[in-house]
């Protein structure tokens, strides 16, 4: 059995990251958008991903920038996963298969027209998160996860997972799992208790 992965979102310190890791996260996201409250500058992320071990990969969020500045930034931070969280079309998200990085198209969800979308996408993964017609992700907002059905490639679920829904979520059988304003005191900044009683909810489901 896969053990699902764990994607922490919106990192914008390194005592947050650092606290990720050590509690079991396989992912740490670092938001790139300039409008989102998580925004984090790729000098800054840099710093703090020069100080994590190599065993953590790193993922960076964007929306809507351009393909030489995403690869700057892959350059600068060290990215293993690049996570396209706009209107980046399926063409735009091939140009990545020039570079070592692995690919992360975010798709929001309304209905199941949208998860259809999936199927136009050649990338490592999908995310699937809640749809909001004003902003691109980290709304705390869930969808019906039950109509994602079967995808023939590894999907990251996002969108209002917290403590209490976690379990529900890995037990879905997904890739991995992507938290972010469901364990913060505020955009940007990790609430480290709601963090441990996420990861101790779903340890079992882990091995």
């Amino acid at each position: 059995m896969l053990v699902t992965k764990v994607k922490i979102c919106g990192i914008t310190n390194y005592e947050d990251a650092a606290a990720a890791m050590d509690m079991g996260a396989d992912v740490l996201g670092f938001n790139f958008y300039p409008k989102s409250p998580r925004f984090i500058a790729p000098e800054k992320a840099a710093q703090i991903i020069s100080r994590l071990p190599a065993f953590v990969d790193i993922a960076g969020v964007f929306v809507n920038e351009p393909f030489d500045k995403i690869r700057d930034t892959i350059d600068q931070c060290r990215l293993d996963w690049v996570q396209l969280h706009g209107d980046e079309d399926p063409q735009f998200c091939h140009l990545f298969l020039s570079i070592d990085v692995k690919t992360m198209k975010a798709l929001r969800v309304s209905d199941k027209a949208d998860i259809k979308q999936a199927d136009s996408f050649f990338t490592d993964a999908i995310l699937f998160d809640a749809f909001h017609p004003d902003k691109y992700g980290g709304t705390g907002l869930a969808f019906d996860w039950n109509i994602i059905g079967h995808i023939g490639r590894p999907v990251f679920l996002a969108g209002g997972i917290n403590p209490d829904n976690a379990e529900d979520a890995v037990e879905l059988g997904v890739y991995g799992i992507d938290v972010c304003s469901g364990i913060e005191v505020e955009p940007g900044k990790k609430d480290h208790e709601k963090m441990k009683k996420l990861f101790d909810n779903i340890r079992h489901l882990r091995g």
